[in-house]
């Protein structure tokens, strides 16, 4: 096996889930302790969302600070990736935490329907944050929730908005939004290659296609995104014991098609990325 897949994993959501999984880590401790079972386990690349018990800008900035720091003293090496998702956050607030320069942050180009609200990413908002991260040295990772926001993300490009080579995720199997159908990710595919032909990409399925879209991103020569902010469930039939359960199948899923896990250095490498401090 010698072509390295970078396994991303996505610890907790913007929502804390519980009551859906008791492993789910919402407090900075059980977020740095899930992320170091999941490093040891392969991912290389840790997407951060944080709780706030005042909902308050400064709490947001503290639990980011000291979940980073956390990760960077016991995970050598590791992508530092921060949500600047909207769900529940004041739009002013959402790109505050870039100042603390994580490697990466994500960066929605465009506004969709989720099961019960919109998703609101205006344009002057994405400009905002888009322009935030070129300030402190921050990598998007465009996340396209349909067709559109990777137009979008090509056009941001093209104006110097987004820095070469981009990094695209594909979410797929959200309601209301783009569907798990392998059909739409191997357009989404092409179209990236023909826009964007040095950009790299990962997918994301939600829920129980997590399985499938990890599979396919494996065969299709992408990366796995995993965890349990998109799926709590190892199987139809048991929680996942944590996210390293499931970065361990994603292992697996990369194995099967010949390919393992990349080092965080290779990561680095691929992400065109600076090398860790």
């Amino acid at each position: 096996m010698t072509s390295p897949i970078i396994i991303a994993c996505a610890i907790t959501g913007s929502v804390p889930r519980k009551k859906d999984n008791p492993a789910v880590p919402t407090q900075p401790e059980e977020q740095i302790e899930s992320t170091h079972a999941a490093y040891e386990a392969g991912a290389s690349l840790v997407h951060i969302h944080v709780r706030n018990d005042d909902e308050s800008s400064s709490s947001d900035q503290r639990r980011f600070g000291k979940v980073m720091e956390g990760v960077r003293k016991h995970c050598p090496g590791m992508i530092v990736q921060f949500s600047t998702g909207g769900r529940g956050r004041d739009p002013k607030a959402r790109g505050d935490c870039l100042s603390l320069r994580p490697d990466m942050a994500s960066l929605a180009t465009g506004s969709c329907n989720f099961p019960s609200i919109i998703y609101e990413n205006p344009i002057e908002l994405i400009y905002d944050l888009a322009g935030r991260m070129l300030e402190y040295d921050v990598k998007p990772e465009i996340e396209a929730f349909d067709l559109s926001m990777l137009y979008k993300a090509h056009e941001m490009a093209e104006e110097g908005m987004l820095k070469r080579p981009l990094y695209i995720q594909y979410v797929m199997a959200i309601k209301n939004a783009m569907p798990a159908r392998r059909q739409a990710l191997e357009f989404m595919i092409g179209e990236t290659k023909d826009l964007e032909p040095d950009a790299r990409w990962v997918a994301a399925g939600i829920g129980r296609y997590q399985r499938v879209v990890n599979d396919w991103c494996a065969e299709l020569g992408g990366h796995i995104r995993t965890g349990l902010e998109d799926n709590v469930r190892y199987d139809k039939d048991r929680l996942a014991a944590g996210n390293h359960e499931l970065v361990q199948l994603a292992v697996e899923i990369a194995a099967k098609h010949g390919r393992r896990p990349a080092t965080c250095a290779e990561a680095r490498e691929i992400l065109s990325l600076r090398p860790a401090a």
